[in-house]
């Protein structure tokens, strides 16, 4: 299920240089996945890999060895990924294309400390160009487009919980662009005249599954500008109704919570809202792109349900990063493993004992 030559890449990245703790690219692995995802602590897993034959390494070399491998790792989910074939749609030359997310992982120790990390990924390359962690509670900790720095030519892709008028103005404000999946709580829309939008109403008449749309629309930023938008639309269709309004009265029902109406109604579309420029983007490059980051987060969900198996390594950005890297390692090589499954359990197998023909 590797990658090829997936050994001779952990010469050429530098893994394995004068590596006199480890005798093959292998030990190396298997004991840093033993920390990765098996989720032991550095001490814990360098006693495992001692009792079994792996190394002898102390928890401060193999912490040291562990940074050394964030580009053997990178390198490896690249090569995963390209084995997904997502079918990436077409982006504008002048745009580098990154995918934000979060998720809360907690320090070593039953009594560890719970903190939000915060990460964009670069699309097609696969590279995490930042990672910032902070607190779980108090003022600026949630999921926000601030905890990221931005340049004139990258686009921000987001999900519901970056729908804020603050790190969009963060956005704008360092010349980026954003396409946001909507939540109509968070973010209120305008038209470019002033009035606020009435969005069922401008909703209704999409009743053709897949047809794109879009209208113009302004956002009242904190500062009291106004910032010109798109906001894009797809009807889903009739199962994809169905399965989200499922989803929508079991979290009401866990919850204890009323479902008011507009949320049956919102359901019913994709709505992203985007500051690309329609000289740039398209309606459909633009929901194409975020279709592409709806599907990545299905490996991201399972880099997030395995980020909570680890301890966070608290020493520097570097251990971040390579310990990032090996989650979505292990994330793509789930991914990888179902896609055989149901490759292998889909076809047809004869009967066990059938009976001789005649």
């Amino acid at each position: 299920m590797f990658p090829p030559e997936w050994e001779a890449l952990s010469r050429t990245c530098g893994a394995f240089r004068r590596c006199r703790e480890f005798q093959t690219p292998e030990a190396l692995l298997r004991t840093l996945l033993l920390h990765i995802a098996n989720g032991y602590s550095l001490r814990e897993t360098v006693t495992i890999a001692r009792e079994a034959g792996l190394a002898s390494v102390s928890d401060t070399a193999l912490s040291a060895r562990f940074q050394r491998a964030e580009t053997w790792l990178q390198t490896l989910c690249y090569q995963l990924f390209q084995e997904t074939d997502l079918g990436l749609p077409s982006a504008s030359q002048a745009l580098q294309m990154r995918l934000v997310d979060g998720t809360v992982v907690k320090e070593p120790g039953p009594r560890g400390t719970q903190w939000c990390l915060h990460f964009s990924t670069q699309v097609p390359v696969l590279r995490f160009d930042c990672v910032t962690i902070t607190a779980t509670k108090g003022a600026g900790t949630g999921e926000s487009l601030t905890h990221f720095p931005i340049a004139s030519h990258e686009c921000l892709i987001g999900d519901r919980a970056y729908s804020k008028a603050p790190g969009i103005a963060h956005a704008v404000r360092q010349g980026g662009v954003v396409i946001i999946r909507l939540n109509t709580r968070s973010l209120p829309l305008f038209h470019r005249t002033g009035p606020t939008c009435d969005l069922l109403s401008a909703l209704s008449p999409l009743q053709t599954p897949g047809l794109p749309f879009e209208w113009p629309i302004a956002l009242h930023l904190p500062d009291d500008s106004v910032l010109d938008a798109r906001l894009c639309a797809l009807r889903k269709d009739e199962a994809a109704i169905a399965a989200a309004h499922k989803r929508l009265r079991r979290s009401a029902s866990r919850g204890g919570r009323t479902i008011q109406p507009n949320t049956f109604e919102f359901a019913k579309f994709i709505l992203v809202v985007t500051t690309v420029p329609s000289t740039c983007l398209s309606t459909l490059q633009i929901l194409e792109w975020y279709r592409v980051r709806w599907q990545i987060e299905l490996v991201f969900k399972r880099l997030k349900s395995l980020a909570k198996l680890g301890a966070l390594p608290m020493r520097n950005d570097d251990s971040a990063r390579a310990w990032l890297y090996g989650k979505l390692f292990v994330a793509l090589l789930v991914e990888k493993l179902l896609r055989h499954a149901r490759t292998f359990f889909s076809r047809a197998a004869p009967p066990r004992h059938a009976a001789p023909t005649q």
